[in-house]
């Protein structure tokens, strides 16, 4: 049962931290002046018109995934740099501002409502939660990394104005290195579930989920700790229960 009930949560976190930021993409993309995702149908909250089937099953599977690019067409922008730089970087902004607002949620949850709820809907609604935060957070810092066709890798094209041989490199096979984390994570996590937890040390997606929740999530649990005298955790395992 607690795998079903952390199953549903899973997909329910995945849905919601998907759709806001590709839905961040388009509004801010329309904002500047190009109107191609609404023609595209992609201004909407509607999760089914955002989905990437692949990097769908591969959040599923390891917590780290994609969805389907936001088309856009950079030569209607106001400004061209400027708003290539806002597009890209609004989805990984609102994940950020989305773990800031569900923080105090999590808490709350955690610390007041246990033994309070059933223990299905106790569980199910911590662990929903907890994935929101832990998931926006994952996907903020996996998408800046400088792969195509990752945010990393447009705020770069945004921001930069040469084309070398490094940058010919990440968008030819950023997609393929991507998969290889990917592929790489998932096989070091099941050989940490049949008891080889050395493993667990080799995998890197793990290490940025680390820094993402831990690092990255730092300053959200310390803001809400500074504002009502909690204490500072991270998101997802890291209460004491």
């Amino acid at each position: 049962m607690n795998y079903v009930i952390r199953l549903a949560a899973s997909f329910l976190a995945v849905v919601i931290v998907l759709t806001l930021h590709e839905f961040a993409h388009a509004f801010v993309a329309v904002k500047c002046g190009d109107p191609t995702p609404k023609w595209n149908g992609r201004l909407t909250l509607n999760p089914l018109r955002h989905f990437d089937l692949v990097g769908l099953i591969c959040f599923a599977l390891v917590g780290f995934g994609w969805a389907k690019p936001v088309p856009i067409n950079p030569n209607n922008f106001k400004k061209y740099r400027t708003g290539m730089a806002l597009t890209a970087s609004a989805g990984v902004v609102v994940n950020f501002l989305t773990a800031l607002l569900v923080y105090p949620l999590y808490f709350w949850v955690a610390y007041s409502l246990s033994g309070v709820l059933t223990s299905f809907a106790y569980q199910f609604l911590y662990t929903f939660l907890g994935l929101i935060g832990a998931y926006s957070l994952s996907f903020c810092v996996f998408n800046l990394l400088p792969f195509y066709p990752l945010d990393g890798f447009r705020i770069v094209d945004a921001l930069s104005k040469r084309r070398g041989k490094v940058y010919r490199f990440l968008r030819q096979y950023g997609h393929y290195i991507l998969l290889f984390l990917i592929a790489e994570s998932f096989l070091c996590d099941i050989f940490v579930r049949l008891g080889v937890s050395q493993m667990s040390y080799l995998d890197l997606l793990g290490w940025v989920m680390y820094f993402a929740t831990n690092i990255v999530g730092w300053p959200i649990s310390a803001l809400w700790s500074a504002i009502f005298g909690w204490p500072i955790y991270s998101f997802w395992g890291s209460f004491p229960w």
